[in-house]
């Protein structure tokens, strides 16, 4: 199985992102540029790519994500401005980036450390969290097709958990499946002493987990 760890953007996001896609769509083919455009059911953040996986070794991986989200608390990605690799001069790949990347970096970082435990390589370059628009088929300059469009905001999606896929890749194209959705934990408690059950004083620990209201956080 081919799998990767990321975050899905809410419904409303993804469809201002397919609104301006629509709209470079024709900027670029105006331009004579040919871009391949994701799917707007598969736009996500991406926090760990993991390759090509053995199916019984899927269950420690899901085990390694849950020990990644003890702790991690919910926060609201937002989705801003448009950008290219390697860059709008010559590019390949072209996407739509993130506002206070930090907590995304942070809750990569813990991932990337969890599953490097398991054998998986770290990974060398530095986090660039974004959702990919478009790839294109040969490096191109898409300044003039990019830039009047550039500074626009897309949204917010509400993050209150990490979501293990797997990536299938069709004649039509690239189609993730969902493997597991593993919400966010508040860390243990620390053991209850005598003390404490004689007389009441530790508290009920908050089973809402993170503060976010249960459910899907998209």
């Amino acid at each position: 199985m081919r799998l990767f760890v990321g975050i899905r953007v809410s419904v409303a996001t993804a469809n201002a992102l397919a609104g301006c896609a629509e709209t470079l769509a024709r900027r670029s083919k105006d331009a004579g540029v040919a871009i391949k455009w994701v799917a707007p059911v598969n736009y996500h953040v991406t926090l760990k790519f993991l390759g090509y996986t053995r199916d019984d070794a899927v269950r420690s991986v899901e085990d390694a994500l849950a020990t990644a989200a003890v702790g991690a608390t919910g926060f609201r990605l937002k989705v801003a401005r448009l950008g290219a690799f390697d860059s709008f001069e010559r590019a390949n790949v072209l996407w739509a980036g993130v506002e206070d990347p930090a907590p995304l970096t942070a809750l990569a970082a813990r991932i990337d450390s969890a599953t490097a435990a398991l054998g998986f390589a770290a990974e060398p370059r530095p986090f660039h969290p974004h959702v990919t628009l478009g790839r294109l088929r040969e490096t191109r300059a898409l300044k003039d097709v990019v830039l009047p469009m550039s500074e626009q905001m897309f949204g917010d999606t509400r993050v209150d958990a990490i979501t293990l896929f797997e990536s299938e890749t069709k004649s039509s194209g690239s189609v993730y499946r969902e493997i597991a959705r593993i919400p966010f934990k508040t860390a243990s408690p620390a053991p209850e002493t005598t003390f404490e059950r004689q007389t009441g004083a530790l508290e009920t620990a908050d089973e809402t987990d993170d503060g976010w209201p249960r459910g899907h956080g998209q």
